[in-house]
């Protein structure tokens, strides 16, 4: 695999991943590209199985149900680092997480986040749906109903975390928070706006090709394998950690993941 242009990213798919492997999988990436041991910027498209995440802003009184509802149905809430309040990822949800050194790419953190918001608002109009922007929060909207978040971080120049759109899934559990800690929305999908069947893999290739206009660069498909060859070419790639904080009963299998190392801190 040839990586050699700045304005090439590396674009992986892969397929429903628990929240606690794809949270290590970006720690580890951005580690190495912030390092330099890592010199392309990468692109992960993936769904989550269902999960609560909080950002900086936290967002447990968000919660409009018990913590217990929430484990009958299977359902964790996960910390992270990324920006924002609460929100909820689930299967028919397009997931993006651009590991990107953003200074190379000569990017701020608010262009960064405007671009991801262009890349969702144009392929939603795949499909005829009129997302647009709205000044209550970032992200894309449909009127009042919100379809697609938006929650980076920034670790010495590194961007993870990214943006999540709505297009198959079941909207059920988003009726027990308040998104993003506001009153008074809701929350809609692409296929739900579009009043038919929508293939998430039909609307992935059509994102890449919305990423590619938006950020002007070329995505090279690259399978997780290869990632962790480039992240550990001298020596057999360990197996995804599916640890996260030892409040919530994830399997403790695996190499330490990178939150209990300590890498850098935020912005």
């Amino acid at each position: 695999m040839k990586l050699s242009s700045s304005h090439t990213w590396c674009a992986a798919d892969l397929g429903v991943v628990p929240y606690p492997d794809a949270w290590d999988l970006q720690l580890r990436l951005v580690e190495a590209r912030a390092q330099g041991r890592l010199t392309q910027d990468i692109l992960l498209f993936l769904e989550h199985p269902p999960v609560f995440t909080l950002g900086r802003r936290g967002g447990r009184e968000n919660l409009l149900v018990p913590e217990d509802v929430l484990g009958q149905s299977g359902i964790h809430i996960v910390q992270v680092e990324r920006g924002g309040n609460i929100t909820y990822h689930g299967p028919g949800q397009l997931v993006v997480y651009p590991i990107v050194h953003l200074p190379s790419f000569g990017l701020g953190v608010v262009d960064m986040v405007g671009r991801l918001e262009e890349v969702m608002i144009r392929t939603c109009a795949a499909w005829d749906v009129p997302a647009e922007r709205n000044a209550l929060n970032r992200g894309a909207w449909v009127r009042l109903k919100k379809i697609g978040s938006i929650g980076i971080a920034v670790r010495r120049g590194v961007s993870f975390h990214g943006l999540a759109l709505n297009v198959n899934l079941d909207l059920k559990p988003f009726c027990w928070i308040q998104p993003c800690g506001l009153e008074g929305v809701g929350v809609t999908s692409i296929q739900a706006e579009a009043r038919h069947p929508v293939d998430i893999a039909d609307v992935k290739r059509v994102m890449r090709t919305q990423v590619e206009a938006v950020f002007q660069t070329r995505l090279e498909t690259t399978a997780l394998q290869e990632l962790l060859a480039l992240l550990y070419p001298s020596s057999d790639a360990p197996a995804l950690s599916s640890q996260i904080p030892p409040n919530l009963p994830f399997p403790k299998e695996g190499i330490p993941p990178l939150w209990k190392r300590g890498v850098g801190g935020d912005f």
